[in-house]
């Protein structure tokens, strides 16, 4: 719930409600998931050395309040006027670290609660749970802002967010299986990730995967606002794109069991290219056409979800401790979103303006479904590589 208005719906948000320049937004949002890139080898690091030291509680618990606090001073900003920017920028920051922590410690969790069979099912729930949360935060913040009393609306929104945080958190530390091998594992240096090449060959594969579902998220609501020309649909758009992975993940994990999670994570990006690239030919009033490309590509994001965790896991030596390895996969991740927000400001050189549908020509479809295509390509040759080089060593 906190991760899709941080990263899709905030730069329209600030863009349309408070007038801050787009080109901004997108040097904002690089500079800040760039901090955001660089601390999470790091904190995956310093997760690993307090699960080992039993102390990973009270910072957990720490990093959700921070997040609360954070995410509100996003959604309701005191301040007004050109310290608007500087003001999404800090909580930007904030609400990303306390994130990064929280999620890192789940992805780690996750990877040592059992056999790998365990871990892939654990991750199909985990990811599955995870887009439900996605679906709320796709229509109520969408639909909250464009209310006359929104500040009142979106207060209920950010104290609903609190209170199931801090509930999903309290059942975690209570209820959860335990971390197994805590105590005797090893807490590696974060480069060791880049030391065993089974791991290197996932990294730039899923860099380039992950840069393909960020362009996209990105540039959504302003494809949804001025390129399809339906605005009040967008909760339900982006609700029917993440049902879509929801529903899809009992599919991929039923797959992956099959023929292995890195063939099974290919045909998900075949089906990501072939339904999302007639995106870039739809028009004001396409609605249908759309809701389709979002249900098809829905689909496809929960290989993108549920998959290349399980390949890290499975490639994590038993006897070491599994946050730092997530944290250069964070890391990954988080460079993707970086460079994402980029491409606002190419967006706004290209002379695309917000609220102005025709404005930029072709740069709107051509940032937002056909670049994004021939990257997710550019991805699926590089696993595919990886694939067969595994397979000759082995040999």
């Amino acid at each position: 719930m906190a991760a899709l208005p941080v990263y899709v719906q905030a730069p329209a948000y600030y863009a349309g409600e408070f007038g801050v320049s787009l080109a901004a937004i997108g040097w904002v949002l690089f500079a800040a998931r760039l901090v955001d890139t660089v601390q999470d080898p790091w904190l995956g690091r310093w997760v690993d050395a307090l699960a080992q030291r039993g102390r990973l509680t009270g910072v957990l618990a720490a990093s959700a309040v921070v997040l609360i606090l954070a995410f509100a001073g996003l959604w309701l900003p005191p301040l007004r006027g050109p310290v608007l920017a500087a003001w999404l920028a800090a909580m930007l920051i904030l609400a990303c670290t306390a994130h990064s922590v929280l999620q890192i410690s789940h992805l780690a969790w996750g990877a040592r609660i059992g056999s790998p069979e365990q871990v892939t099912r654990a991750a199909a729930w985990r990811e599955g749970l995870g887009l439900l949360g996605v679906v709320v935060a796709s229509i109520l913040p969408a639909k909250l802002a464009t209310q006359h009393d929104a500040p009142f609306a979106l207060h209920g929104y950010v104290a609903g967010f609190a209170v199931l945080l801090l509930l999903g958190l309290a059942l975690l530390l209570r209820a959860a299986p335990s971390w197994r091998g805590v105590r005797s594992a090893v807490t590696p240096a974060w480069r060791a990730a880049w030391a065993r090449p089974a791991i290197r060959r996932l990294l730039l594969p899923y860099f380039l995967n992950a840069l393909s579902v960020a362009i996209p998220a990105t540039l959504a609501m302003f494809y949804i606002n001025d390129r399809i020309e339906a605005p009040a649909s967008a909760g339900l758009f982006l609700g029917g794109y993440f049902a879509a992975g929801a529903v899809g993940l009992p599919a991929w994990t039923w797959l992956a069991q099959r023929i292995g999670a890195a063939r099974a994570w290919r045909v998900g990006m075949v089906l990501a290219v072939l339904s999302f690239a007639s995106a870039g030919l739809l028009g004001a009033g396409d609605t249908t056409a759309y809701a389709v490309v979002c249900l098809f590509a829905g689909l496809a994001l929960g290989a993108d979800l549920a998959l290349p965790p399980v390949l890290l896991a499975e490639r994590i030596p038993a006897g070491e401790q599994p946050a730092g390895y997530y944290g250069v996969w964070n890391l990954i991740g988080k460079l993707a979103l970086a460079l994402s927000g980029l491409a606002l400001s190419g967006l706004s050189l290209l002379g695309y303006q917000p609220g102005v549908p025709a404005s930029g020509g072709l740069a709107l479809p051509l940032l937002y479904a056909v670049l994004p295509c021939a990257i997710k390509l550019m991805a699926l040759w590089v696993l595919s590589r990886g694939i067969i080089a595994v397979q000759e060593n082995a040999a």
